[in-house]
């Protein structure tokens, strides 16, 4: 091992995707882990500060906003800019995908859980 300099950290290729077969679509999509920009984001938009100061966890269209930020073409861009259209596809499509999406990005239940604590 060796330590890492800034450009060394910057130039590494962390990012992964898998490919997710959809035959309800007809094809298949690839699914990214985030980067930590979208993770926070993400995170953001499931979890909101109440008006009493305490964490408020909402669980609205949870699965296609995580896959918004997931879905992805062939060179790794994002394909669905507006989670509220992909929220409208087959709940049990989005499940699976929401799955797959959960483990290259290491959300468990507990993560979210946690998220609405803190």
């Amino acid at each position: 091992m060796v330590a890492l300099t800034k450009n060394a950290i910057v130039a590494a290729v962390d990012l992964t995707k898998e490919r997710a077969d959809v035959p309800e679509w007809g094809g298949y999509v690839y699914i990214s882990s985030m980067t930590g920009t979208d993770r926070d984001a993400w995170e953001s938009e499931i979890i909101s500060i109440g008006e009493n100061g305490a964490a408020k966890q909402t669980l609205d269209n949870i699965r296609a906003k995580l896959l918004s930020k997931t879905i992805v073409d062939d060179n790794g861009e994002r394909i669905f800019d507006d989670p509220e259209e992909l929220g409208k596809k087959s709940g049990a499509v989005l499940g699976r995908l929401f799955e797959v999406a959960k483990k290259l990005n290491a959300v468990s239940n507990d993560d979210v859980d946690d998220l609405a604590k803190n």
